[in-house]
Protein backbone atom coordinates (compact mmCIF):
# COMPACT_ATOMS: atom_id res chain seq x y z
CA UNK A 1 0.00 0.00 0.00
CA UNK A 2 2.90 2.55 0.68
CA UNK A 3 4.17 2.10 -3.20
CA UNK A 4 0.39 2.40 -4.11
CA UNK A 5 0.54 5.73 -2.58
CA UNK A 6 3.67 7.38 -3.58
CA UNK A 7 2.25 6.28 -7.09
CA UNK A 8 -1.14 8.49 -6.15
CA UNK A 9 0.93 11.38 -4.74
CA UNK A 10 3.33 11.38 -7.46
CA UNK A 11 0.73 11.51 -10.85
CA UNK A 12 -1.67 13.72 -8.55
CA UNK A 13 0.77 16.24 -7.81
CA UNK A 14 2.59 15.65 -11.56
CA UNK A 15 -1.20 16.73 -12.79
CA UNK A 16 -2.11 19.64 -10.77
CA UNK A 17 0.90 21.36 -10.71
CA UNK A 18 -0.19 22.84 -14.61
CA UNK A 19 -2.95 23.80 -13.02
CA UNK A 20 -1.89 25.70 -9.95
CA UNK A 21 0.62 27.43 -11.83
CA UNK A 22 -2.26 28.76 -14.16
CA UNK A 23 -4.27 29.95 -11.22
CA UNK A 24 -0.67 31.46 -9.30
CA UNK A 25 -0.25 33.57 -12.97
CA UNK A 26 -4.17 34.65 -12.66
CA UNK A 27 -3.88 36.10 -9.32
CA UNK A 28 -0.30 37.44 -9.50
CA UNK A 29 1.55 35.15 -7.44
CA UNK A 30 4.57 35.57 -9.70
CA UNK A 31 8.35 36.20 -8.59
CA UNK A 32 9.88 38.79 -10.53
CA UNK A 33 14.15 38.75 -11.78
CA UNK A 34 15.92 40.59 -9.15
CA UNK A 35 20.09 41.11 -8.45
CA UNK A 36 19.89 38.07 -6.14
CA UNK A 37 17.49 35.72 -7.97
CA UNK A 38 19.19 33.67 -11.00
CA UNK A 39 16.35 33.37 -13.45
CA UNK A 40 15.75 35.65 -16.18
CA UNK A 41 11.97 36.18 -16.56
CA UNK A 42 8.68 36.14 -14.73
CA UNK A 43 8.31 32.60 -13.03
CA UNK A 44 5.09 31.23 -11.55
CA UNK A 45 5.24 30.38 -7.70
CA UNK A 46 2.88 28.80 -5.41
CA UNK A 47 3.89 25.36 -6.56
CA UNK A 48 3.97 24.22 -2.91
CA UNK A 49 0.12 24.21 -3.16
CA UNK A 50 0.32 21.51 -6.06
CA UNK A 51 3.20 19.82 -3.25
CA UNK A 52 -0.07 20.12 -0.34
CA UNK A 53 -2.78 18.77 -2.58
CA UNK A 54 -0.93 15.77 -3.22
CA UNK A 55 0.16 15.52 0.24
CA UNK A 56 -3.55 15.66 1.34
CA UNK A 57 -4.58 13.14 -1.37
CA UNK A 58 -2.22 11.17 -0.08
CA UNK A 59 -3.62 11.05 3.87
CA UNK A 60 -7.00 10.54 2.29
CA UNK A 61 -5.65 6.85 0.68
CA UNK A 62 -3.14 5.50 3.08
CA UNK A 63 -4.73 7.04 6.47
CA UNK A 64 -2.11 6.65 8.83
CA UNK A 65 -3.29 6.15 12.22
CA UNK A 66 -1.62 8.55 15.38
CA UNK A 67 -2.04 10.55 18.02
CA UNK A 68 0.22 12.92 16.16
CA UNK A 69 -1.82 12.96 12.60
CA UNK A 70 -4.01 15.91 13.79
CA UNK A 71 -1.85 18.39 15.34
CA UNK A 72 0.56 17.89 12.14
CA UNK A 73 -1.97 18.74 9.67
CA UNK A 74 -3.14 21.66 12.02
CA UNK A 75 0.22 22.61 12.09
CA UNK A 76 0.76 22.09 8.31
CA UNK A 77 -1.96 23.84 7.60
CA UNK A 78 -0.98 27.05 9.47
CA UNK A 79 2.31 26.55 7.69
CA UNK A 80 1.16 26.80 4.08
CA UNK A 81 -1.06 29.60 4.90
CA UNK A 82 1.90 31.41 5.94
CA UNK A 83 3.74 30.72 3.01
CA UNK A 84 0.94 31.23 0.55
CA UNK A 85 0.29 34.69 2.45
CA UNK A 86 3.87 35.34 1.65
CA UNK A 87 4.42 34.16 -1.90
CA UNK A 88 0.80 36.52 -2.76
CA UNK A 89 2.35 39.75 -0.24
CA UNK A 90 5.86 39.08 1.16
CA UNK A 91 4.88 38.90 4.55
CA UNK A 92 7.06 41.30 7.41
CA UNK A 93 9.77 38.37 8.99
CA UNK A 94 8.21 38.65 11.95
CA UNK A 95 4.65 37.65 10.60
CA UNK A 96 6.51 34.41 8.76
CA UNK A 97 8.31 34.42 11.89
CA UNK A 98 4.78 33.92 13.59
CA UNK A 99 3.64 31.51 11.49
CA UNK A 100 6.19 29.05 12.28
CA UNK A 101 6.20 29.57 15.58
CA UNK A 102 2.52 28.85 15.77
CA UNK A 103 2.66 25.53 13.66
CA UNK A 104 5.83 24.59 15.65
CA UNK A 105 3.71 25.25 18.89
CA UNK A 106 0.84 23.31 17.98
CA UNK A 107 2.93 19.85 17.29
CA UNK A 108 4.95 20.37 19.71
CA UNK A 109 1.28 20.66 22.13
CA UNK A 110 0.31 16.93 20.25
CA UNK A 111 3.56 15.61 21.70
CA UNK A 112 6.58 16.09 18.90
CA UNK A 113 9.54 16.68 21.51
CA UNK A 114 13.23 16.24 21.90
CA UNK A 115 12.60 14.73 25.21
CA UNK A 116 16.16 13.26 26.04
CA UNK A 117 19.21 13.12 24.36
CA UNK A 118 21.48 9.49 23.63
CA UNK A 119 24.94 9.54 24.84
CA UNK A 120 28.15 6.63 24.41
CA UNK A 121 27.97 3.70 26.85
CA UNK A 122 24.39 4.08 27.83
CA UNK A 123 24.43 7.62 29.30
CA UNK A 124 21.41 9.67 28.56
CA UNK A 125 20.35 13.68 29.20
CA UNK A 126 16.87 13.66 30.18
CA UNK A 127 15.78 17.73 28.96
CA UNK A 128 12.94 18.25 31.15
CA UNK A 129 12.07 21.99 30.81
CA UNK A 130 14.25 22.44 27.92
CA UNK A 131 12.45 19.75 25.64
CA UNK A 132 10.39 22.52 24.59
CA UNK A 133 12.85 25.32 23.07
CA UNK A 134 15.25 22.63 21.78
CA UNK A 135 12.39 21.33 19.73
CA UNK A 136 11.19 24.48 18.40
CA UNK A 137 14.86 25.64 17.73
CA UNK A 138 15.07 22.47 15.48
CA UNK A 139 11.56 23.05 13.90
CA UNK A 140 12.32 26.52 13.37
CA UNK A 141 15.91 26.17 11.98
CA UNK A 142 15.23 22.88 9.49
CA UNK A 143 11.97 24.92 8.33
CA UNK A 144 14.02 27.94 7.04
CA UNK A 145 17.10 25.56 6.58
CA UNK A 146 15.28 24.34 3.37
CA UNK A 147 13.84 27.36 2.23
CA UNK A 148 17.49 29.13 2.18
CA UNK A 149 18.67 26.19 -0.24
CA UNK A 150 15.74 26.83 -2.47
CA UNK A 151 17.81 29.02 -4.97
CA UNK A 152 17.67 27.06 -7.97
CA UNK A 153 15.47 25.20 -10.00
CA UNK A 154 14.76 21.81 -8.84
CA UNK A 155 17.00 22.43 -5.75
CA UNK A 156 15.23 22.49 -2.85
CA UNK A 157 12.65 19.82 -3.77
CA UNK A 158 15.32 17.43 -4.95
CA UNK A 159 17.58 17.80 -1.73
CA UNK A 160 14.40 17.25 0.17
CA UNK A 161 13.34 14.07 -1.81
CA UNK A 162 16.71 12.44 -1.14
CA UNK A 163 16.38 13.16 2.56
CA UNK A 164 12.66 11.83 2.78
CA UNK A 165 14.12 8.88 0.26
CA UNK A 166 16.63 8.07 3.60
CA UNK A 167 14.48 8.79 6.15
CA UNK A 168 11.53 6.35 4.82
CA UNK A 169 13.87 3.67 4.20
CA UNK A 170 15.11 3.63 8.03
CA UNK A 171 11.81 3.91 9.05
CA UNK A 172 11.12 1.00 7.47
CA UNK A 173 13.80 -0.73 8.09
CA UNK A 174 13.11 0.24 11.81
CA UNK A 175 9.47 -0.96 11.40
CA UNK A 176 8.15 2.81 12.33
CA UNK A 177 5.01 2.79 10.13
CA UNK A 178 3.64 6.36 10.45
CA UNK A 179 6.89 7.58 9.64
CA UNK A 180 7.18 5.64 6.36
CA UNK A 181 3.69 6.28 5.41
CA UNK A 182 4.66 10.40 6.18
CA UNK A 183 8.23 10.35 4.20
CA UNK A 184 6.32 8.04 1.03
CA UNK A 185 3.20 10.22 0.69
CA UNK A 186 5.59 13.44 1.05
CA UNK A 187 8.16 11.95 -1.26
CA UNK A 188 5.31 11.62 -3.93
CA UNK A 189 4.25 14.56 -3.56
CA UNK A 190 7.98 16.35 -3.98
CA UNK A 191 8.68 14.45 -6.87
CA UNK A 192 5.73 15.03 -9.19
CA UNK A 193 6.02 18.71 -8.33
CA UNK A 194 9.88 18.24 -9.05
CA UNK A 195 9.44 17.26 -12.56
CA UNK A 196 7.88 20.84 -13.28
CA UNK A 197 10.39 22.28 -11.13
CA UNK A 198 13.91 20.70 -12.46
CA UNK A 199 15.91 23.04 -14.97
CA UNK A 200 14.47 24.47 -16.83
CA UNK A 201 11.76 25.20 -14.36
CA UNK A 202 8.19 25.69 -15.14
CA UNK A 203 7.28 26.56 -12.23
CA UNK A 204 8.09 27.47 -8.49
CA UNK A 205 7.65 26.30 -4.92
CA UNK A 206 7.72 29.36 -3.52
CA UNK A 207 7.76 29.59 0.15
CA UNK A 208 4.54 27.82 -0.08
CA UNK A 209 6.15 25.07 -0.90
CA UNK A 210 9.85 25.58 0.63
CA UNK A 211 8.14 26.20 4.10
CA UNK A 212 6.03 23.21 3.92
CA UNK A 213 8.53 20.69 2.69
CA UNK A 214 11.18 22.47 5.68
CA UNK A 215 8.37 21.91 8.57
CA UNK A 216 7.25 18.71 7.45
CA UNK A 217 10.84 17.05 7.41
CA UNK A 218 11.54 18.89 10.38
CA UNK A 219 8.39 16.89 12.19
CA UNK A 220 8.90 13.63 10.15
CA UNK A 221 13.15 13.12 11.54
CA UNK A 222 12.07 14.03 14.94
CA UNK A 223 9.38 11.31 14.68
CA UNK A 224 11.97 8.75 13.22
CA UNK A 225 14.98 9.27 15.62
CA UNK A 226 12.98 10.21 19.18
CA UNK A 227 14.27 6.70 20.19
CA UNK A 228 17.47 5.25 18.36
CA UNK A 229 20.52 4.03 20.86
CA UNK A 230 23.12 6.45 19.71
CA UNK A 231 22.75 10.72 19.71
CA UNK A 232 18.89 11.41 19.24
CA UNK A 233 19.96 14.02 17.24
CA UNK A 234 22.89 12.99 15.23
CA UNK A 235 20.92 10.73 12.47
CA UNK A 236 18.83 13.62 11.23
CA UNK A 237 21.30 16.27 11.55
CA UNK A 238 23.48 14.62 8.95
CA UNK A 239 20.45 13.63 6.83
CA UNK A 240 20.18 17.10 6.75
CA UNK A 241 24.21 18.50 6.60
CA UNK A 242 23.13 19.87 2.91
CA UNK A 243 20.92 22.36 4.34
CA UNK A 244 22.01 22.58 7.87
CA UNK A 245 25.37 23.41 6.65
CA UNK A 246 24.43 26.24 4.46
CA UNK A 247 22.52 28.09 7.04
CA UNK A 248 25.46 27.35 9.34
CA UNK A 249 27.87 29.19 7.30
CA UNK A 250 25.74 31.59 6.19
CA UNK A 251 25.49 32.88 9.93
CA UNK A 252 29.22 32.80 10.54
CA UNK A 253 29.73 34.67 6.91
CA UNK A 254 27.16 37.39 8.00
CA UNK A 255 28.87 37.29 11.68
CA UNK A 256 31.92 37.70 9.63
CA UNK A 257 31.48 40.81 7.31
CA UNK A 258 29.46 42.67 10.22
CA UNK A 259 25.90 41.89 8.44
CA UNK A 260 22.28 41.28 10.04
CA UNK A 261 21.87 37.66 10.59
CA UNK A 262 18.90 38.17 8.42
CA UNK A 263 20.31 40.15 5.51
CA UNK A 264 19.98 38.27 1.86
CA UNK A 265 22.81 37.73 0.02
CA UNK A 266 24.43 35.97 -2.81
CA UNK A 267 26.67 33.57 -1.25
CA UNK A 268 24.82 30.18 -0.35
CA UNK A 269 26.06 27.07 -1.25
CA UNK A 270 24.74 26.92 -4.83
CA UNK A 271 25.69 30.32 -5.81
CA UNK A 272 29.31 29.59 -4.59
CA UNK A 273 29.12 26.47 -6.98
CA UNK A 274 27.94 28.61 -10.15
CA UNK A 275 30.69 31.35 -9.38
CA UNK A 276 33.58 28.97 -9.81
CA UNK A 277 31.72 27.53 -12.80
CA UNK A 278 29.02 24.87 -13.05
CA UNK A 279 26.30 25.24 -14.86
CA UNK A 280 23.08 25.99 -13.56
CA UNK A 281 21.89 22.28 -14.12
CA UNK A 282 25.43 21.17 -12.94
CA UNK A 283 25.33 22.97 -9.82
CA UNK A 284 22.04 20.93 -8.82
CA UNK A 285 23.36 17.86 -9.26
CA UNK A 286 26.52 18.55 -7.28
CA UNK A 287 24.49 19.40 -4.47
CA UNK A 288 22.09 15.94 -4.80
CA UNK A 289 25.41 14.11 -5.15
CA UNK A 290 26.67 15.67 -1.54
CA UNK A 291 22.92 15.51 -0.23
CA UNK A 292 22.93 11.31 -1.19
CA UNK A 293 26.53 11.60 0.66
CA UNK A 294 25.24 12.08 3.94
CA UNK A 295 22.42 10.17 3.63
CA UNK A 296 24.80 7.07 2.72
CA UNK A 297 26.28 8.49 5.90
CA UNK A 298 23.27 8.82 7.66
CA UNK A 299 22.76 5.08 6.99
CA UNK A 300 26.01 3.85 7.97
CA UNK A 301 26.04 5.24 11.16
CA UNK A 302 22.97 3.56 11.94
CA UNK A 303 24.38 0.23 11.67
CA UNK A 304 28.06 1.12 13.22
CA UNK A 305 30.30 0.85 16.43
CA UNK A 306 30.78 3.88 18.37
CA UNK A 307 34.67 4.69 17.73
CA UNK A 308 33.15 3.74 13.38
CA UNK A 309 30.74 6.58 14.14
CA UNK A 310 33.26 8.62 15.71
CA UNK A 311 35.44 8.39 11.83
CA UNK A 312 32.19 9.16 9.99
CA UNK A 313 31.48 11.92 11.80
CA UNK A 314 35.27 13.44 11.29
CA UNK A 315 35.07 12.82 7.78
CA UNK A 316 31.83 14.26 6.95
CA UNK A 317 33.34 17.50 9.23
CA UNK A 318 36.17 17.47 7.34
CA UNK A 319 34.25 17.61 3.80
CA UNK A 320 32.30 20.05 4.92
CA UNK A 321 34.90 21.82 5.74
CA UNK A 322 37.08 21.42 2.85
CA UNK A 323 34.34 22.15 0.25
CA UNK A 324 33.44 25.67 2.52
CA UNK A 325 36.59 26.52 2.25
CA UNK A 326 37.37 25.52 -1.55
CA UNK A 327 34.43 27.15 -3.01
CA UNK A 328 34.60 30.76 -0.60
CA UNK A 329 31.30 29.47 1.73
CA UNK A 330 32.28 32.22 4.04
CA UNK A 331 34.86 34.21 2.31
CA UNK A 332 37.38 34.17 -0.65
CA UNK A 333 39.95 34.62 2.38
CA UNK A 334 38.42 31.77 4.77
CA UNK A 335 40.45 28.70 4.13
CA UNK A 336 42.13 27.37 7.54
CA UNK A 337 41.94 23.84 6.77
CA UNK A 338 43.44 24.44 3.13
CA UNK A 339 46.63 26.55 4.50
CA UNK A 340 47.22 24.43 7.78
CA UNK A 341 47.10 21.27 5.09
CA UNK A 342 49.61 23.28 2.77
CA UNK A 343 51.89 24.62 5.61
CA UNK A 344 52.13 20.83 6.99
CA UNK A 345 53.30 19.90 3.21
CA UNK A 346 55.58 22.67 2.66
CA UNK A 347 57.23 21.39 5.92
CA UNK A 348 57.51 17.95 5.23
CA UNK A 349 58.80 18.56 1.87
CA UNK A 350 61.87 20.41 3.91
CA UNK A 351 62.54 18.00 6.24
CA UNK A 352 63.50 15.39 3.43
Amino acid sequence: MLWLTLAICFIVTLLITPLVRRFAIKIGATDKPNHRKVHQKLMARLGGLAIYIGFLIGFIVLQPDSTYMMPILIGSFIIILTGFLDDMIELSAKWKLFGQLLAAGIVIYGGVQVEFINLPFDARIELGWFSIPLTLLWIIGITNAINLIDGLDGLAAGVSSIVLITITSLAILGGDLFVAALGVILLGSTLGFLYHNFNPAKIFMGDTGALFLGFMISVISLLGFKNITLFSLLIPVIILAVPISDTFFAIIRRIVNKKPLSAPDKSHLHHCLLRVGFSHRQTVLVIYAMSAFFGLAAVMLTMSTLWVTFIIMAVILVVIELIAEKIGLVSSTYRPMINFVRRFTSATKRNY
